[in-house]
């Protein structure tokens, strides 16, 4: 008799990471196989998986703590200020040892966490794979690492030779500008030496992409048909997305941060098609210029908004607003800390998202079909911003003036542009459509996860 699947699933510390694998965790698990996700380590001081019923009630998933280092191609574990430090895959692999009947038969982590991959593929008779959260198009470029460092196009540290030019992989992909790879970091104090580990993980994702059978991604052939022809062994397996038609209660699983649900109450109170939902994800940060020049903008908009505003938005202090905005606005917007972001964009009076275009934010306001209004900050966000404007169509981007901020006139004005444009709000309607035909029966998604499945069966 065939010894019963089970599988360990071991995320990077960082929410927009951990989430996805958690959703792709417990897909796995309605097929009847056992799942042990790690908690690798919380960024914030709220619990990554939280106490709520709906979290600990699936029997197939179980979960186990190890904070995990990040190891860079060079075989050191870096530090991050967002990320923890510890042990090394030793003790991981010593976990999975003690694992109770029944064993482990496949180790599932994130791509840029390969170096796991390898010493347990040296160590345990395991099978390996790879999770990727962010798009094809980004795998394919750290894919392309080694041959662009080969034509001098970057350097062995990730510099561009000229900054004039852009690196173009396909024509149906867009290209990447100098200060926009995903290794770039533009706060002038961490650059360095953020850049340096972006840049590691980067390698790594490559190194891992060519040692595992399978790489498994939050994206679908329909989005990025281009990309996904450039990486053999991909399988495009989203949106990962969980169910809309949940009960209103907070700790979703995957969350860092306790969301307030109190916002679906209010969004109720507002007509269709009119809030503006305004979010930036889990790590990005403004200063207190952008924030008050992003107040004064919805305010003038005169639209109501849904405002996500993290304790920590601001990194110089807990952010504040422009005088008198909260008396101004308190029939017109409300500002929660976090949300449950998917029934969010799911209402029906959500108009446009105002995002930092982070891949997970991205997959899911396309599969609710909501327009974008785009402020990216690093990493792959403006990748994620081009293929929103250029190749899909669904989104506008907020651009900075000469002194680098974006103005509350350009904030109104986007917002008023968007709501007039029926064109963008096809693309997305058609692309809703396509999303949900990728992970029915017979559609592409579904399609490579069954054969994902079968991987973990046999």
């Amino acid at each position: 008799m065939a010894k019963q699947a089970h599988i360990f699933m071991v995320p990077l510390p960082a929410q927009g990471h951990a989430k996805p694998l958690l959703k792709l965790a417990y897909k796995v698990a309605s097929y009847g196989i056992k799942v042990t996700f790690v908690d690798t380590g919380s960024v914030h001081s709220k619990p990554f998986a939280t106490n709520s019923d709906k979290v600990q009630e699936h029997n197939n998933v179980v979960f186990v703590s190890a904070v995990v280092g990040l190891q860079g191609s060079d075989g050191h574990t870096h530090e991050e200020t967002t990320m923890e430090r510890g042990t090394q895959a030793g003790n991981l692999i010593d976990l999975i040892r003690n694992m109770e009947d029944p064993e482990i038969t496949c180790v599932v982590a994130d791509v840029t966490m390969g170096w796991i991959l390898a010493e347990v593929a040296e160590k345990l008779p395991v099978r390996t794979a790879a999770f990727c959260p962010a798009s094809v198009g980004s795998l394919a470029l750290s894919c392309h690492i080694p041959k662009l460092i080969e034509a001098g196009t970057i350097d062995s540290n990730g510099k561009m030779a000229r900054s004039d030019e852009v690196i173009s992989l396909s024509a149906d992909i867009p290209p990447w500008k100098a200060t926009e790879l995903p290794w770039k970091y533009p706060r002038n104090d961490e650059t360095r030496d953020t850049e340096k580990l972006l840049f590691e993980l980067c390698k790594t994702a490559q190194k891992t992409a060519e040692s595992v059978e399978w790489i498994v991604c939050n994206s679908s052939q329909e989005f990025e048909p281009a990309a996904c022809d450039l990486i053999p062994g991909y399988l495009p397996v989203g949106p990962l997305i969980e169910s809309h038609n949940a009960e209103r209660t907070s700790g979703a699983a995957g969350s860092f941060w306790l969301e307030d649900t109190s916002c679906l109450d209010w969004l109720d109170s507002k007509p269709p098609g009119s809030v503006i939902y305004v979010a930036f994800g889990s790590a990005a940060h403004l200063n207190q210029h952008e924030v008050d020049e992003l107040a004064f903008g919805l305010e003038m908009s005169g639209h109501p908004f849904l405002w996500v505003v993290r304790s920590d938005f601001t990194r110089e202090a807990p952010p504040s607003y422009p005088i008198g905005f909260l008396e101004r606005v308190a029939d017109q917007g409300k500002i929660v800390e976090w949300a449950p972001q998917e029934k969010v964009l799911a209402h029906r009076s959500v108009a446009c998202f105002l995002s930092h275009c982070g891949w997970n934010s991205t997959m899911e306001s396309l599969s609710c079909g909501v327009t974008f209004l785009c402020w990216p900050s690093f990493t792959d966000q403006f990748h994620n911003a081009s293929y929103i404007c250029d190749i899909w169509k669904v989104g506008l981007r907020l651009n900075q003036d000469k002194s680098g901020i974006i103005s509350r006139h350009e904030i109104k004005t986007k917002i008023e542009l968007m709501l007039s444009d029926d064109s963008m709000k096809a693309n997305a309607s058609n692309l809703k459509k396509k999303a949900q035909e990728s992970v029915l029966p017979g559609g592409s998604s579904f399609k490579n996860f069954e054969k994902f499945i079968n991987f973990l069966r046999h």
